[in-house]
């Protein structure tokens, strides 16, 4: 269940002597594994310092288990990403800890109790975009002097194709739009100093927040929810998975991708390149 697919030694090289700050790097409990524990676990295994940051500590100490067992280096730090004070002491703590800052995953991200423009509670509205975009902009605010410092820094904010595509969730689409915009005005502002700042777009993933969290507020089985929604995927094989979003993380996180900022990466086999 936790093995990445295609792993080799070879990776090991690739954030060698870097320090990788994900948020949301447990997840809900179910079957799988989510978006923010696997980049965890995958900048782990590529050679990062990690620091594993989760409102649930129990959640990201399973993570941290995952990776000491296999001989990486990562801490825990229990922080709500959408409070400034935890935000700063994340930034600090990760400074202190490891000397320097040069990757922030943002990974935090809630829908539950969307219901379109009527149905929608004010503190649902509220909620989202409290949680999926005010939390991005915390961190980014109190992790970017240490990057600006250092004259270098990759910022990997994960938003969804949601924000391009037709969806009945209007906090959780316009909550995601924002994201993409957040991430190109910080990619524009802090290019000249070193700093890439980019987004992806996961669309139809099997990860515990998605399959577990929509089945309990649907009231639907399980095993018919993964058998729609691998059949709303165009490429071939169906529903991604969280590694789908951990490669691309790490692509955008690595020196690989030097001459990259401002970009919104669908990772959604397909999904958003569908028209009519």
């Amino acid at each position: 269940m936790y093995l990445s697919p295609g792993h080799s030694e070879a990776m090991n090289k690739r954030l060698e002597a870097k320090v990788a700050i994900v948020t949301g790097a447990g997840q809900t409990p179910g079957d799988t594994i989510g978006n923010g524990r696997a980049t965890a676990v995958l900048f782990a295994r590529s050679g990062a310092k990690v620091m594993l940051v989760d409102r649930r500590l129990d959640s990201a100490e399973e993570t941290q288990v995952m990776i000491a067992d296999e001989g990486g280096n990562a801490f825990v730090f229990a922080a709500d990403v959408t409070q400034a004070d935890d935000c700063r002491r994340m930034a600090e703590e990760c400074a202190k800890q490891y000397g320097r800052i040069d990757i922030l995953v943002n990974n935090v991200g809630t829908g539950g109790e969307d219901l379109g423009p009527v149905r929608l509670k004010e503190e649902s509205w509220e909620r989202i975009f409290k949680v999926n975009l005010k939390s991005m902009y915390l961190t980014c605010k109190y992790v970017l002097p240490y990057m600006e410092r250092q004259g270098s820094g990759s910022i990997v904010n994960i938003s969804s194709v949601a924000a391009v595509c037709a969806v009945p969730m209007l906090a959780y689409k316009t909550s995601k739009a924002g994201v993409n915009a957040l991430t190109h005005s910080i990619a524009m502002q802090y290019a000249k100093k070193g700093i890439r700042a980019n987004v992806i777009m996961p669309g139809l993933m099997n990860t515990p927040m998605a399959i577990e969290g929509i089945s309990q507020f649907r009231g639907i089985d399980k095993e018919e929810l993964i058998k729609q929604r691998d059949g709303m995927v165009p490429l071939k094989g169906g529903m991604g998975s969280g590694w789908d979003t951990a490669y691309a993380a790490l692509f955008l996180a690595s020196d690989e991708a030097k001459f990259i900022t401002g970009a919104v990466l669908p990772v959604d086999g397909g999904q958003s390149a569908k028209i009519g």
